[in-house]
């Protein structure tokens, strides 16, 4: 994709100081200026901000000399470090941008004073937290070899990260700064999604209590009254369903809590940095697993390519017999999946644009979970078109521990339509319960079960592609070194979006983000690691609530009571943001930010003394330590568990590596490492860094004209496998 030219940081810092001493001179002049407290707190904000810049101007101009060395090539300009920059830029274009809308509006009658102030104190916290990232990014440049990314031998160094992430205050990125970094048409998806977060968080176990048994309770009134129009009789059974199913009764509840975070930026930026830290495994299951609810599938297959095959089915557990690819004549077993609970079958999703040859046989059509399949072969325009010589294998993303095809199928459709191929894409079993190696068992054998049935998926597999995102992308390249471990055909290559190739916390500068990414905190990309690595956890739950209602046989008065003291309050928390938290808000979140960054260095000891930041300075410091527990297991290191760890022996012989990789992705430093070890090694691989998108790209299909586009990417390197003219199980062949 094409790089945009570099920003000139030496104009970016000299603009910076001036507008930040405009705004010193505005508001220290002889003209007194209302709102006095307002204005001190503004003025102490920017001095803070000047001196930020003053001390980072050296930084940048170091890191732009020697950033290039990390890239995969001159024409794939991608690495952490870049990163890390732009992100500084984004930071100092939005306080520029801000600090000369004060300058020019301040004697304006409608100049809110206050708003902006807090504007400013959230951006002075955001650049004194990127100016702490930097430092920890310069000990790595300095401990680290030239073009290593990974602190691989320095594991005190690593763990000295992750005590620094700890400790350091992140809510300022979740609240007014929330994702200035990406691209400004995903800002309102990402403000939605951390909103949607904190209030599922807040209301998460609830759903059993107070409001959870209102909603029964309502359905049991409703269900005796007689409605008017048989438009509103689906509304009891509605009710009872939101009820009874935890997700839909915690979403449901949420949207009683939600106002108060739009209210209040620093709220919500204090309670998502509580929840990414403190919330066990299955918070963050139940809450990204709401992407399968009915209502979202619903609007999203609407929104989708129209499919004319679209089934899942369950694959029974039988030994399975393949050729090697090396001689034909000799045959290899294949086992089904076995670790952890014995053998049992697989999960699949078939999706095909057109109706194709075998998709509708009955020895495929007895394998689904759906009586009948959803398919089209009732519908009289139907025509059934040649089985296709193309196959792409899919493995979705989800941390490992969420989310399965069904999740996925916006882009999945797309896929199928714009390349003309069936896809298959794989429901393998999720960790915690199912740590590895069970998913990759899972995938291996789906794999090796489509190569001997492809004649049902519509398919002759000349050309086979696994595609995957994410975990996905782990399990197609870890799929893939299966096969030539076992000698089978490999597939004919490879398309990785923004792959998990290193599931360590060993640091890195692209994992730095990590502290201000509101899609993978460390403290959640840790617990996902854990539970695919299948190691036990310590866990803060979270504090049950008193329930309001503790039985259903309450009287008609105390209920009613409770729900109009409930609802009292719901609106009160609109008209008042200082009572929407059940702490003391007496003063001003941008207030103890301001008071937090001048007390700072006195309050916290010793929590960065094994990390050197210059004299005088130290990052804002969070009123609670997150539980990040470094994963240490020696599963983490199997290379199929963390192929970049893989020698080069079983790296040898994979099919042309296709990666697509965001540039603001905590993971970036995966592909780029991955992609250039397979360079090194001689092996076919290309790299794609998309620009100002967040990790899990793919999700936002069609949100917006960037999303697109880089899942255009997607579809042209998957193009690319199944046109190329020398497949490598070809070349296998001839020789």
């Amino acid at each position: 994709m094409r790089e945009a030219p570099e920003m000139d940081y030496e104009v970016v810092f000299a603009t910076l100081e001036k507008v930040c001493q405009d705004n010193i001179s505005v508001f220290c002049g002889p003209s007194r200026l209302p709102h006095g407290t307002a204005v001190e707190r503004l003025v102490t904000c920017v001095k803070q901000i000047q001196e930020h810049g003053r001390a980072l101007e050296p930084v940048v101009t170091s890191f732009t000399a020697v950033y290039h060395h990390y890239d995969f090539d001159a024409q794939t300009p991608g690495n952490g470090y870049r990163t890390l920059v732009k992100v500084l830029e984004a930071c100092l274009l939005h306080i520029i941008h801000k600090a000369r809308y004060i300058a020019s509006s301040y004697s304006n009658p409608f100049f809110r004073v206050d708003h902006n102030t807090s504007e400013m104190e959230a951006y002075c916290s955001a650049l004194c937290q990127l100016r702490a990232l930097l430092h920890l990014a310069q000990q790595l440049i300095n401990d680290n070899d030239c073009g290593q990314l990974y602190s691989l031998q320095d594991k005190d160094l690593s763990r000295s990260f992750v005590q620094e992430y700890s400790s350091m205050h992140k809510a300022c990125f979740y609240g007014r700064c929330l994702g200035f970094q990406y691209s400004p048409s995903i800002r309102p998806f990402l403000q939605t999604v951390v909103i949607s977060m904190v209030s599922y968080g807040e209301t998460y176990g609830k759903q059993q209590s107070g409001l959870g048994e209102v909603f029964f309770i309502l359905f049991r009134m409703l269900s005796k009254v007689t409605f008017p129009s048989s438009e509103w009789a689906f509304l009891p059974l509605t009710i009872f369903k939101i009820s009874i199913c935890p997700p839909l009764g915690t979403a449901a509840l949420s949207l009683l809590t939600s106002g108060k975070y739009v209210i209040d930026p620093e709220l919500r930026g204090a309670e998502f940095e509580r929840i990414t830290q403190n919330l066990d495994m299955q918070f963050w299951k139940s809450f990204w697993n709401l992407t399968e609810s009915g209502l979202l599938t619903g609007f999203n297959r609407i929104a989708s390519k129209q499919v004319q095959v679209n089934f899942t089915m369950t694959v029974p557990p039988v030994t399975l017999r393949l050729p090697l690819a090396s001689d034909p004549r000799l045959s290899v077993t294949v086992s089904p999946p076995i670790a952890h609970w014995g053998p049992g079958p697989v999960h699949m999703r078939l999706i095909s644009y057109e109706l194709r040859e075998g998709q509708d046989s009955e020895e495929l059509l007895v394998l689904s979970r759906a009586k009948p399949p959803p398919i089209s072969t009732h519908l009289p325009w139907v025509q059934k078109q040649p089985r296709s010589p193309w196959l792409l294998i899919h493995f979705h993303g989800g941390g490992f521990v969420a989310q399965t095809s069904k999740s996925h199928e916006n882009y999945l459709r797309s896929w199928s339509k714009e390349l003309n191929v069936p896809v298959l894409s794989v429901d393998y079993s999720l960790s915690p319960e199912a740590p590895f190696p069970r998913a990759l068992e899972e995938c291996f054998y789906a794999y090796c079960w489509a190569l001997n049935n492809c004649h049902l998926l519509g398919s002759t597999a000349e050309r086979v592609c696994l595609a995957g995102d994410s975990a996905g992308g782990n399990l197609c390249i870890t799929v893939s070194m299966k096969a030539i471990s076992t000698g089978i055909r490999i597939p004919d290559g490879i398309m990785a979006a923004y792959p998990a190739t290193l599931l360590t916390t060993d640091a890195s500068p692209s994992r730095l983000l990590t502290l201000i990414d509101p899609l993978l905190p460390l403290g959640v990309l840790t617990k996902c690691i854990n539970a695919y690595a299948g190691i036990d956890y310590q866990t803060v739950q979270p504090a049950m609530g008193s329930s309001t209602l503790s039985t259903l046989s309450r009287d008609t008065a105390m209920l009613l009571s409770d729900l109009t003291q409930g609802a009292s309050n719901w609106i009160q928390s609109f008209l008042d943001p200082r009572r929407t938290s059940g702490r003391s808000l007496s003063r001003s979140s941008s207030q103890r930010q301001t008071e937090t960054h001048m007390s700072n260095q006195a309050s916290v000891p010793n929590s960065g003394a094994q990390l050197c930041y210059p004299q005088g300075f130290e990052p804002l410091r969070s009123e609670s330590l997150a539980m990040v527990n470094p994963t240490s297991c020696p599963v983490i290191k199997n290379p199929f568990v963390s192929p970049l760890l893989a020698p080069n022996s079983m790296l040898k012989g994979l099919p042309p590596v296709h990666i697509v990789a965001s540039a603001l992705d905590a993971l970036l430093d995966d592909s780029v490492m991955f992609a250039k070890k397979l360079r090194d090694m001689g092996q076919p691989v290309s790299l794609t860094v998309a620009k100002d998108l967040p990790h899990g790209f793919l999700s936002l299909y069609q949100l917006s004209k960037e999303t697109d586009v880089a899942a255009e990417v997607c579809v042209a390197r998957i193009r690319e496998v199944f046109e190329q003219e020398n497949p490598p199980h070809d070349l296998v062949e001839e020789t």
